[in-house]
């Protein structure tokens, strides 16, 4: 069985952290389809006090940078990767622009930035972009993804929706649903808008925004309490591209190795279709709650934060499959606990 999940002797994952990071730069994607107003929110944020010492890598389709024209005097440090998407043939070029950062950071030749946000092009896929984090071990050993937040123009949003693959896996990945251009478009046609994003994405709050304007925790802050609901259950949620979401909750505390083990499993049997596992574990025998991350084959290390979010102590996992349905994830878990020595949870 492939061990995945290190750490089970010395203190089980180490120090508490406050946050999951711990000393890494986090790293903010921001996504949307063209048009969507990414920029426009990004030029808001570096111009704000909470966007200081943000450090901004750009990917544009298209030989000429616009975008990069226009936020650079907003900012110290623009990383332009030209043509191309940024998630299918430039990951490379990201994974370059990042590593050269970091080592002018490192020789005092750009200020020190205390984060990175990749501003992706309208035509990507965001799915590669967090695995490469989780593939490179030197990026991930620097950089930890906070937030994930796609942006969605109100006017023209639905209909982007109904065609584009591309804007529906933006949305179904993100953290936070950004809506942009609320003032242009009739209060029946937002809510329209706003319930198909909820379809999408049950687990992502929506947020408005008029002229890029957006509380800067929305970006800045990642929300481990998104797979919460008011009922702690959230049904499955089908997508017209084989994509499947549902949230996993528990109340029990569980034992970690029966955990590991089922999700090893998982990974083995069908990693590539797990594009995003994100949650909160309640571990016998730790204080604060254990956080998991996965992208298809590869497991983020598990971290313990010092503290819970707020007084739930129910773990909660978030999936995002391509094809693999709740029940059936359910029922590989429920095998596992039952043929563990102790038959626990």
């Amino acid at each position: 069985m492939l061990d995945l999940f290190p750490s089970r002797e010395a203190g089980r994952f180490g120090r508490r952290r406050k946050h999951a990071r711990g000393a890494k730069l986090p790293v903010i994607v921001v996504t949307g389809f063209l048009g969507a107003g990414k920029t426009t929110l990004l030029r808001r944020f570096l111009g704000s006090p909470a966007g200081e010492g943000t450090a901004v890598v750009i990917n544009e389709f298209g030989s000429v940078g616009i975008d990069d024209a226009l936020v650079r005097a907003s900012s110290d440090d623009v990383t332009l990767l030209g043509n191309g998407c940024l998630c299918c043939n430039m990951r490379s070029d990201l994974q370059n622009a990042l590593r050269n950062l970091l080592a002018e950071r490192a020789h005092g030749t750009v200020p020190q930035f205390k984060r990175v946000l990749i501003e992706t092009s309208g035509l990507a896929d965001p799915g590669p972009i967090l695995q490469t984090f989780a593939t490179d071990r030197a990026l991930g050993s620097e950089f930890h993804v906070e937030t994930v937040a796609a942006v969605i123009e109100a006017v023209s949003g639905l209909e982007t929706l109904g065609w584009s693959a591309e804007a529906r896996k933006q949305v179904i990945l993100a953290d936070r649903l950004v809506v942009s251009k609320t003032d242009l478009v009739e209060p029946q046609a937002l809510k329209r808008l706003k319930a198909r994003l909820t379809a999408l994405n049950p687990h992502a709050a929506v947020h408005g925004a008029v002229e890029g304007r957006l509380d800067p925790r929305y970006l800045l802050e990642s929300d481990m309490r998104s797979a919460k609901t008011a009922s702690g259950f959230v049904a499955e949620a089908e997508h017209s591209d084989g994509i499947l979401s549902f949230v996993i909750t528990e109340k029990a505390p569980l034992t970690w190795d029966t955990f590991a083990r089922g999700m090893e499993t998982l990974i083995a049997l069908r990693g590539g279709d797990l594009l995003r596992v994100k949650g909160l574990l309640n571990v016998v025998g730790c204080r604060g709650p254990v956080v998991v991350q996965v992208a298809q084959h590869l497991a983020h290390p598990p971290v313990e934060l010092a503290a819970w979010p707020d007084q739930d102590r129910a773990s909660r996992l978030v999936f995002i499959t391509r094809g693999i349905p709740e029940r059936q994830v359910r029922d590989l878990f429920a095998s596992v606990r039952a043929l563990a020595p102790d038959a626990g949870r």
